[in-house]
């Protein structure tokens, strides 16, 4: 098992920033893949960016390219999720996943992720 806790998560208005992070309670963190999951009240969970171990290569969804950026701080066994003009519809619960991997797998099933963190909500009100 890999315990992952995320943090950020708010209510802000619609063009405003927010930043999440995510802790990963494993020695092995800087050899995993990491990546960020949404879920909007409703629907089902959906990917958001993942980053390789070494984070030379990151991935995003189209509806977030060019707003999101992700990064990790191995030193810090952290992954961050910067979220830039916020819009209504990036209304989710935010969860943190990693892989076993370290890469991510856009083919696989959840990208190639085995552990979840619980999540950490965004409102985005107009």
């Amino acid at each position: 098992q890999v315990p992952l806790v995320e943090s950020g998560g708010g209510l802000v208005q619609a063009g405003d920033s927010l930043r999440l992070a995510c802790v990963a309670s494993t020695r092995t963190f800087s050899t995993r893949a990491m990546a960020w999951f949404r879920q909007a009240p409703g629907k089902d969970r959906e990917f958001v960016a993942a980053i390789s171990w070494s984070a030379g290569n990151t991935y995003f969804a189209d509806s977030v390219k060019g707003r999101f950026a992700i990064w990790r701080d191995n030193a810090k066994n952290s992954v961050y999720l910067q979220m830039n003009s916020l819009k209504l519809e990036d209304t989710a619960v935010y969860f943190c996943a990693a892989s076993d991997e370290s890469s991510y797998q856009p083919g696989a099933k959840d990208y190639g992720m085995n552990y979840w963190g619980k999540g950490t909500l965004v409102t985005v009100s107009s």
